[in-house]
């Protein structure tokens, strides 16, 4: 068994200090059951727990650590920096630096904006979208994730398209009815939503690679006419790129799918593993922000010296010659030799480097409502299993893994062998 004695005593004396012992939901491993794990160290593709386990990660910090855990030269850059200070409130150089590499070879945005979060992003881009656009209502997906801001923390209402009510406490309902909520894949729902409300939708935001509620790929082609609908009604069209972007290429999802959203959000990759945001556009439409616009958006830590260094280290590495393409090699490898273990019982759904494990037999997944609940049960007994066998992924059969350019052919081939035999142990 898994040996898990100091992990226990931290997370019980984290429950006297944090709600649920954590800091963020996910991570109290209710979805999986029992204690989580206190993290020690990272390197390259491995973590290391408090009780000294060691273990092939693939969640990578949910998603941030494309290069994997302490690369030298993104150490390198973050130590330099922060001997020189951690925080100014200030311009710095970095800065600068940073959104040249992600403007330079990043066609579908003219300027950027820096924030410390995707929730942040998020949250002023669509602020932006009402700004320009003069409209308040916003539409959504079901099954995509776009932080904790109150207008997106909302749920469905039980039509084809109504409005949108509050899928946590504390959000007034005044602020929910601005939100409609679509099912993804659905022309019909998208055209109608339109139609009855035309004069009132300042923006549609979406995930292009839905990847927060399992792995939901859309058609080229659903996006298309997404996009196309949002120009024919004067509406702004947001991708939500905190995940794919910088992950299934440099261009993200804008790039895969060669489309030119209005707005795009960015987080995790650019900071290199530590906490930074950003949304772009182009130049028109960044110009409404203050200081030279009349849409406000501030932040005390936005361009933070040490977290522009981090990014600036690890998108230099991004922009290395054959990076996605050995990235992809990688992942392939890993999902070619998971999904024969699984039977018919299920498969791996796969884009660029992310991947998601679906107990859901080997149907073509593409929006929420198609994921079985009960499938997570499957979930639940494999993610025991792996971690007794030194692998190790996030803690909810919703969330999706990634492979990082740390991954070596070894770790990955091992990984294959500890699925075979965690699958074996489950009887799945």
């Amino acid at each position: 068994m898994l040996k898990r004695i100091k992990s226990e005593k931290l997370f019980l004396k984290a429950k006297s200090y944090f709600p649920g012992g954590v800091n963020s939901p996910v991570r109290a491993f209710k979805s999986v059951g029992g204690v989580p794990l206190f993290i020690e160290k990272g390197r390259g593709a491995h973590i290391w727990d408090a009780d000294g386990n060691k273990f092939i990660d693939y969640c990578g910090s949910w998603g941030p650590l494309i290069t994997g855990h302490a690369h030298p030269a993104i150490v390198k850059s973050i130590t330099g920096t922060a001997a020189k200070g951690s925080s100014f409130g200030a311009p710095t150089r970095l800065e600068n630096e940073l959104a040249s590499l992600i403007l330079k070879n990043n066609r579908y945005i003219d300027r950027i904006r820096f924030v410390s979060s995707g929730t942040e992003a998020v949250m002023s881009a669509i602020r932006l979208a009402r700004g320009y656009t003069g409209r308040t209502k916003i539409i959504k997906f079901e099954g995509c994730y776009h932080g904790h801001s109150d207008g997106l923390l909302v749920k469905g209402g039980s039509g084809l398209v109504t409005l949108g009510i509050s899928s946590s406490a504390g959000i007034p309902e005044a602020v929910a009815k601005e939100t409609l909520v679509l099912p993804l894949n659905d022309k019909a729902a998208l055209k109608q939503a339109f139609q009855k409300y035309k004069k009132d939708i300042a923006c549609a935001i979406i995930e292009p690679v839905p990847a927060n509620n399992g792995l939901l790929l859309q058609s080229r082609d659903f996006l298309e006419y997404l996009h196309d609908l949002c120009a024919s009604y004067g509406a702004m069209l947001i991708f939500d790129e905190v995940i794919s972007g910088f992950r299934i290429g440099f261009t993200g999802a804008a790039g895969y799918y060669n489309l030119q959203p209005d707005i795009i959000t960015y987080g995790k990759i650019i900071g290199g593993g530590l906490p930074v945001g950003a949304y772009g556009a182009r130049a028109e439409v960044m110009k409404h922000i203050a200081p030279d616009g009349d849409v406000y958006q501030a932040g005390t830590l936005s361009g933070n010296p040490v977290a522009m260094a981090a990014g600036i280290a690890q998108l230099t590495e991004c922009l290395k010659p054959g990076f996605y393409e050995n990235l992809e090699k990688k992942a392939k490898r890993l999902t070619d030799g998971i999904i024969p273990l699984l039977g018919n019982a299920g498969t791996v759904f796969r884009i660029g480097s992310i991947f998601w494990i679906a107990f859901t037999g080997r149907k073509k997944i593409s929006s929420s409502s198609e994921i079985d609940p009960n499938s997570m049960l499957k979930f639940k007994l494999l993610h025991a299993a792996l971690l007794e066998r030194g692998v190790y992924l996030g803690p909810s059969g919703y969330e999706v893994g990634f492979v990082s350019s740390a991954h070596t052919n070894k770790d990955i081939d091992n990984s294959v062998r500890a699925f075979k035999g965690a699958l074996e142990a489950i009887k799945i």
